[in-house]
Parts: C-alpha cells; structure tokens; sequence
C-alpha cells in the first residue's frame, strides 16, 4: 500500500473476504514476511484498513506480534530478527516490548548471548518473565534410527528469563530428555535436513507456564505436545506422537502442530498443521479434553477451512466471546470461527507473505509522533490534503488549518472549513484556502484535539512529524 502522506511505510494490503457483526471486537495483529517487499508487525482494523506498521531494517522479519501484560499495562511484543534458516525455520534474533505510545521499554535476549533467541516464542508471564524458545547445534548418535554416530543435531531449548534483569531462571534442553526416536523427521527423501544441514527432531514452537508452575510446549518434528516439570525438567506426559500417554479419541490426531496452549476450563487448543508432508486433507484449529485419570484426549472442536493447508507455522487464539481467531501460518489468512464453526470474519493478504501467527486484540495507541500531512494542489480554489497518524487509534476526524508560517505552532493557524471524518489510516481532505501554509488537526469522537502536524507548503509539502 502507499500513502501521500506516509511513503516511507508501504505496509502489505489485507483484503477482507469476510465481516460481519458477529465477529469480536478489536484490530487484527499480523507480521507479513517471508516474500513481502516490506516486511514488520502490522496492526489493520476489521475493514482491512492499517492502524500501525513498523518496517524492519535490511534482512529482518519479526514474528508473534502481539499485545501482552507487563508490569499491570498492555503492551506490544514480537520477536524481530533474521531467519537463520529458511529450511529449519529458525532465527537468531531478540525479542521487543513497546508501551502504547509504540516506545521500546525493553529488549529481551534469550540466555544463550546477545541476538540469540529463536522466532518461535515469546510469552510474558504476571510474574514479569518472558518465556523463549533458542536452538544450539551439538554433535550426538543417530544410531537409534540408523543414522551416524557423530552427526549434527539441532538442540530445541526453552528458557524463563526475568525481563528486568535478563537472569535466566530456567532452562529446559530437549536432547536429555526427549530421545530421537521420537521424531517423524526421516534421514532421507522428502522432509529430511539438506546435505550437511543438522537434524531437527523435536523443533519446538510453543511454550507456556501453567498455574502449577510446570510447562507446556509443543514439538512440531515429534507431532506431541509435552508436559514438563517446571523444576527437573522432566517429561511428566506426552499427548500426541510417537509415545502418547493418552488413548487418542476420534479426530484428536495431529500432525506438525503449532500453538499448545491449555484454556480457562482445563482444556487444550492447537493449531493442527496437517502437512510438510501431508498427513491430512487440510489445516485445523482443534481443542481437546484430556482425562488425566482414564488417560484419554476427546475432540470438543475442529474448525477448518475447505483446501486450506498449511506446511508450516499458525496459531488458534480464543477469544472473550469463545470464538476462535485463526492464523493459517503459511497460508496468508485469518479467520475467526463462532461457537458453531461459522466464520465471522476471513481476511487475506498477499500469496507469499505469511505472518507466523495472528491475533484479534483490544488496542489503544498514543503515538508521541505528530500527525503525518502532504498536500497537492486541486482544482480551482480547492486544495487536496493527505492526513494520517500511524498508530493513533482515537483519531475521528480531522481539521484543516491555514497557516501564514511554518514556523508558528498550529494554535496559530485558523481553521478553515469544517470537520472531515476520518476514512482510513490516510484521509484525503478538501480545502478552500490561498494561504501559503496549512496543517492539520487530529480529534477524536468528542472533539478533542489529539495533536496537529507540522505546517508545509500549500502545493508539494510533506511532513511526518
């Protein structure tokens, strides 16, 4: 997309399929990547329509964009490095936090040296630490499988780290105590490592902390989802995959899944991928009810989309209402399912430029920015002025002003004409005016103003505060 009054953004469009007043409240979080031409966390409202986009410098791509809690207020998080490796689906990177008026409050580093926390996780807790997820090659045996004694073996670790200080407080490896034969991934033919790459047999994608201060994560190359104890790191039992502890019910198998979160009312969602190679005829977000005692996982819900099959990444959140927003990973595509499996809202962006995740969230945001203004002559006596705000989620309308400098401050310019809604992340405005300099005013519903732009010339001026 491009805007007058913004060229420097370029975010990559949505196109909404689907909307309707049933759907949840809130913007919809993304981070196009991958083959996008600009790639960062993009916020769009329901209407597809950018709120906030934050381009990422040179070979960057960020990841698990989202609003979290920390320290009592909201704020926004991703991880934001390179893709290490495209084939493995890595990164060495760090991980960001911003408050509402989109400054960073905090960098993150995973425990293992600067810039070298993995794409796939990062979850703040109420106790002020984030939960990450790193990768480490070591040499091991592959004999177990019929591999090499002495081959290179992609290490899956998760680590609890005290934002404030950076202290790791836990760290868990998957080599010691999740054995190779566990994973699905062959040594050769399609879906093994390239010649010389390491083999990544656990690959882990999610991680959360549960109330009794054990962990949850997920294992894409195992097909399981694991419950680790929080102080030996031990494997108290596996859901899925090779070695399930659970009797797996009618439609509760899952392949190369994402996103193992357990819910308010015991129960777990996942974001079944189902291919990379194929083992199902197309994606699911799926929730299960596990009996601990019986040792049985039930299907509750599935929601899907007919040919929608995804190879790698996605997420399920559920929201306040009990709808369930999907992010279809390498599908370019989020959807949000009713209570019944309706879709409320579909939306799309272009081929190529998948988001790892995507989210449905509430979201306020003060930019300590000025409003971004560029002006074009019109017909006639008419001016045409490009107005936005990247970021300012209160903003209703807009005010034209005349200004006789671009020196004074716009509460010494005069409005001209009358309020003009607010139509988009840019609104285009009309004016009646031969002063040599004008600016805009941004108000929100009461008629507030927010804040003004800089003043610039009356034909060719540009200014992004």
């Amino acid at each position: 997309m491009h805007f007058e009054s913004r060229p420097d953004l370029n975010p990559p469009p949505v196109q909404v399929l689907k909307s309707s007043a049933a759907a949840a409240p809130g913007d919809i979080f993304i981070a196009p990547k991958r083959d996008a031409p600009v790639k960062g966390p993009e916020i769009v409202d329901s209407s597809g329509q950018p709120v906030w986009f934050d381009p990422v410098a040179g070979p960057d791509q960020a990841t698990d964009f989202r609003v979290q809690t920390y320290q009592g207020e909201p704020v926004l998080t991703w991880w934001e490095g390179p893709v290490a490796s495209p084939i493995l689906g890595t990164g060495f990177g760090h991980y960001v936090i911003l408050d509402n008026s989109y400054k960073v409050i905090a960098r993150v580093e995973a425990g293992l040296g600067k810039d070298s926390g993995d794409l796939h996780e990062f979850e703040l807790t109420p106790q002020g630490t984030a939960l990450v997820t790193a990768y480490k090659i070591v040499h091991g045996s592959l004999a177990s499988i019929g591999g090499p004694k002495n081959a290179k073996i992609a290490d899956s670790i998760i680590q609890e780290i005290d934002v404030a200080t950076g202290k790791v407080l836990f760290s868990w490896h998957s080599i010691g105590h999740v054995t190779i034969d566990e994973s699905y991934i062959p040594l050769s033919g399609p879906g093994a490592p390239p010649p010389g790459g390491p083999y990544d047999y656990f690959h882990v994608n999610s991680v959360e902390k549960e109330p009794d201060g054990n962990f949850l994560i997920s294992a894409r190359n195992s097909s399981a989802v694991y419950k680790i104890d929080g102080k030996s790191g031990d494997v108290l039992w596996r859901l899925g995959g090779k070695k399930s502890d659970f009797q797996m019910g009618p439609g509760t198998t899952f392949w190369w899944q994402h996103d193992a979160r357990r819910r308010a009312d015991g129960t777990i969602t996942l974001y079944d991928d189902g291919a990379s190679p194929p083992r199902e005829q197309q994606s699911r977000a799926i929730r299960l009810r596990l009996d601990l005692d019986a040792k049985t996982a039930t299907l509750v819900s599935a929601d899907g989309l007919a040919g929608v099959l995804a190879g790698s990444q996605g997420n399920m959140q559920v929201l306040d209402n009990g709808d369930a927003l999907v992010g279809w990973g390498a599908i370019p595509r989020v959807t949000e399912f009713d209570g019944d499996g309706g879709v409320v809202f579909d939306a799309a962006f272009p081929d190529g430029e998948d988001s790892y995740r995507a989210y449905r969230f509430a979201w306020t945001g003060k930019p300590t920015t000025r409003p971004a203004i560029a002006t074009a002559k019109g017909s006639g006596g008419t001016k045409t002025i490009y107005a936005s705000w990247n970021g300012a989620t209160d903003v209703a309308a807009w005010q034209v002003l005349e200004c006789d400098d671009r020196l004074l401050g716009a509460d010494k310019c005069d409005p001209v004409g009358d309020l003009q809604p607010r139509t988009g992340f840019e609104t285009i405005l009309r004016a009646d005016t031969t002063a040599p300099m004008i600016a805009v005013q941004a108000l929100d519903e009461n008629g507030k103003v927010l804040g003004s732009s800089r003043a610039v010339a009356i034909s060719g001026g540009l200014a992004t505060g």
